[in-house]
């Protein structure tokens, strides 16, 4: 599976546990459909849900004006997703790959807004980091 793909499947899975609470490994079972199994899609979102918290707080700091819980789920979901690739996969993903992948798949399931919205947090996120 490409990252791409492993990201995209991470997301929806990532949305399914914020929505509707079910488990990390059912949320990761239904968005393979049937397809094998990926190293790089379970670390995304088994890490992701780990440090939940401390991501979220880490995303705090960069809403403008904004609460975590009135982000749209996708915004909420990405961004957790990109500050974990960030901050724990950055011996892996060169920090400019997180963001222009987090910026496409906001893209494809944001709304018109989201990549705009996305990049401005994410860039903040990424200075704080590097």
């Amino acid at each position: 599976m490409k990252r791409r793909t492993a990201r995209e499947k991470a997301l929806q899975a990532l949305f399914q546990i914020d929505i509707s609470k079910v488990e990390v490994s059912d949320a990761i079972e239904h968005v393979l459909e049937e397809e094998a199994g990926d190293d790089y899609l379970n670390k995304l979102v088994n890490g992701t849900v780990q440090h939940q918290q401390e991501i979220d707080e880490e995303i705090k700091v960069y809403l403008e004006k904004w609460s975590l819980d009135r982000l749209a789920a996708v915004d909420r979901n990405l961004l957790r997703l990109a500050v974990y690739e960030l901050k724990y996969c950055n011996e892996d993903v060169p920090m400019n790959v997180v963001l222009d992948e987090a910026i496409e798949i906001a893209k494809l399931y944001g709304d018109d807004q989201s990549s705009r919205f996305i990049n401005g947090v994410l860039s903040k996120v990424k200075q704080s980091i590097s």
